[in-house]
């Protein structure tokens, strides 16, 4: 028997239902079962075949105990080894590669020291940090996020520099990016299961919860064509079964805002029943799927065409295959019909210039100042 494991943590409405759906397709051969530990020992395998991981970002043990499964032959969704090795601001460089557009973005050092470290631990790096250049780079308004956050939460607009500053210091150990607004006409979720089956969702960031998944589309949805195809392209790329994605629409061509979202949020009550039906189906059976190819005591992960590319040495600024985005296509709407997101029409305006302003001492041995 090939066991389906689903491992996760305080969600209620997506677990339970997927496994219902997987075992009311009574496949031969294959059963779904919430994921049961009750020790772990070197040497000894897991017993499930498929793993859909929801909770190890959270829990370091259970990231520890998916790898070991994983290198026992476990097809572990998503690879524990990437998403271990991954973060929001990699992700942006590596997105260039595929052709997709980006909003430029800069990585800031935590504001306040990491634990363990002193003054001492940080004389490679600069003080004053160039903000300067930073700011005239990335401009106002931006987006104050961490670099390996989710859920939107400790995310900042931020509209001059004496804002970043005051926001910037309420942030403590975290690791932050400063990233540029794009100032959108239509904005999605999509979600992206097996580097192939792609969802694209209208979506608004600024209403709560319970409400971002908008039921209408007013954009464009000629792009959808595009969006769905960017969307596999870059999962393929960086190697994520199941991952969600945010992009702006800006002057009808996309821009890939977020795309580090391994374990997508997928409550019924948040998403919508629509949505909630297609990730369900298109999850349950992308597991079967998973199931039935797995072959016992073999890699059974997914590797992205990055790392493919990069072990054997040819890793290129460019993915391969790859097509720069500089105008919308006027393709005809996937077979994915959801409805799009309201107008945003902010317009960015350009770095304010004032006096630098230092911030107060956070690491530095080095007192000059050199431009990056």
């Amino acid at each position: 028997m090939k066991k389906i494991g689903l491992l996760s943590g305080q969600e209620n409405s997506f677990p339970q239902a997927l496994i219902d759906r997987i075992n009311e397709k009574e496949v031969e051969g294959v059963i779904a079962e919430f994921v049961s530990i009750d020790k772990v020992i070197q040497g000894i395998p897991a017993d499930y075949t498929v793993i859909l991981d929801r909770i190890s970002q959270h829990v370091p043990f259970y990231r520890t105990w998916l790898k070991q499964a994983s290198l026992d032959g476990t097809a572990v969704i998503n690879n524990p080894f990437w998403w271990s090795a991954d973060d929001k601001f990699v992700n942006n460089e590596l997105a260039r590669r595929t052709g997709v557009k980006v909003p430029k973005t800069a990585l800031l050092p935590s504001r306040s020291l990491p634990d363990n470290t002193s003054d001492k631990s940080f004389h490679n790096l600069v003080y004053p940090f160039d903000w300067d250049a930073i700011f005239e780079y990335i401009g106002f308004p931006a987006y104050l996020k961490p670099y390996n956050g989710g859920g939107w939460k400790n995310v900042y607009k931020i509209h001059n520099r004496e804002e970043f500053f005051a926001q910037h210091a309420r942030t403590g150990q975290l690791v932050m990016m400063l990233q540029e607004e794009i100032a959108y006409e239509s904005y999605y979720r999509c979600y992206c299961i097996g580097g192939k089956y792609v969802r694209v969702m209208p979506y608004d960031p600024y209403q709560p919860e319970n409400q971002r998944y908008l039921q209408e589309d007013n954009g464009d949805k000629s792009i959808y064509s595009t969006i769905s195809q960017q969307v596999a392209l870059l999962n393929q790329y960086l190697g994520y079964d199941f991952n969600a994605v945010e992009i702006a629409v800006k002057g009808g061509v996309p821009y890939v805002i977020d795309f580090w979202n391994p374990s997508p949020e997928a409550d019924a009550h948040t998403i919508g029943a629509k949505n909630f039906e297609w990730v369900i189906e298109t999850m349950a059976s992308y597991l079967i799927e998973r199931a039935e190819k797995q072959l016992p005591g073999t890699d059974n992960l997914t590797w992205g065409t990055f790392l493919q590319q990069a072990v054997h040495g040819k890793q290129t600024a460019i993915a391969p295959g790859a097509t720069q985005v500089s105008a919308k296509k006027p393709d005809a709407p996937t077979a994915v019909s959801p409805a799009a997101a309201k107008p945003k029409t902010a317009k960015t305006t350009k770095a304010e210039k004032a006096p630098k302003e230092e911030t107060p001492k956070k690491a530095p041995a080095k007192k000059t100042k050199k431009k990056e």
